[in-house]
């Protein structure tokens, strides 16, 4: 239900993404993509279909679109996120640069954050550092687990 999303288009093996952006997109929410800046930071711009992507540094696509700066994110219902592994503390293992880290620490305590991983890489446990910012919920192709804050322990949402 969200009205408003920040998501990302996937690349590689990553769980595919670009169907959902484009329905996303079809049914009117406001769907922000990521641009990489040279200083470590994300960039948002708005997704207005699969023409207005072209190629950006590190093998990915970005949005064409005005940019609308890095807090951008923080005005999004949901940010979806990508992740090599996510651990039921929420805990990410990303590619390292920390650009995901950096927008994470912008985005305010209600904002639901998801990481979107295969069944396999929702693990037990993954090593973090202090610097990491954990997402709060989890998708994956057999389901969708939110992240408790006081247990830290995933449970399925029906």
């Amino acid at each position: 239900m969200a009205s408003s999303i920040a998501a990302y288009v996937s690349v590689g093996n990553e769980p595919g993404t670009k169907s959902l952006l484009f329905a996303l997109w079809k049914r009117g929410s406001y769907v922000l993509l990521p641009v990489v800046r040279k200083d470590g930071e994300l960039d948002w711009a708005s997704y207005e279909g699969p023409e207005s992507l072209q190629a950006g540094p590190y093998g990915l696509l970005e949005p064409t679109e005005p940019l609308r700066g890095a807090d951008a994110v923080k005005a999004a219902d949901v940010v979806l996120v990508p992740a090599l592994a996510v651990d039921r503390r929420g805990n990410r293992l990303g590619r390292g640069g920390g650009f995901y880290d950096r927008a994470l620490a912008r985005v305010g305590p209600a904002i639901l954050t998801v990481g979107v991983v295969y069944d396999g890489e929702f693990l037990d446990e993954i090593p973090a550092e202090p610097h990491d910012v954990p997402v709060r919920a989890v998708v994956t192709p057999s389901g969708f687990h939110r992240l408790g804050t006081a247990s830290r322990d995933a449970a399925a949402v029906p």
